[in-house]
């Protein structure tokens, strides 16, 4: 899929049970790169599908390696798990057999709103549940986005 950029300050803060947002990290230090084990532990909490997946961890950025047997959704899912932790500033995804994203990417910004989203990319503001359907499990509640997120969009 190749090179994502995420807010490195930004994100669930593995370890302390935390989501920042982009207005609180700009107060505070960029926190220190979790590591591929608790970045493991962070996928297998999520129930997300990481097989034939190795992770490592490199000044900030995830890297992905290995032959994938994930649909493009569900790897699409573990890029953006592991881009939305605090810490980490982008994921290298060089997997194997990696096919074109089926979906687009957002970034949440200061007052969007699931529905103001949908509205947008889908056309329909009430087609928010696609939206956090295509989200879960890092979303808990359509209601609970925050600026910095990286959201996937899907297609209609």
């Amino acid at each position: 899929m190749g090179l994502f950029n995420f807010i490195q300050g930004v994100g669930r803060r593995l370890g302390l049970g935390t989501t920042a947002t982009a207005a609180e990290a700009e107060k505070e230090p960029a926190p220190t790169p979790p590591s591929a084990d608790m970045l493991q532990q962070e996928v297998n909490r999520l129930g997300l599908n990481a097989a034939g997946v190795t992770m490592k961890v490199e000044e900030g950025t995830v890297v992905l390696e290995g032959a994938r047997g994930m649909d493009p959704a569900e790897h699409e899912k573990l890029v953006l798990a592991l881009g939305n932790v605090a810490g980490i500033s982008a994921v290298d995804d060089r997997t194997q057999g990696a096919p074109q994203p089926e979906a687009t990417f957002y970034t949440v910004k200061k007052g969007d709103t699931l529905s103001a989203i949908a509205k947008a990319h889908l056309g329909n503001a009430n087609a928010y549940m696609k939206i956090f359907e295509a989200n879960t499990p890092m979303l808990e509640h359509p209601d609970r986005i925050y600026p910095g997120q990286v959201l996937r969009i899907p297609k209609d």
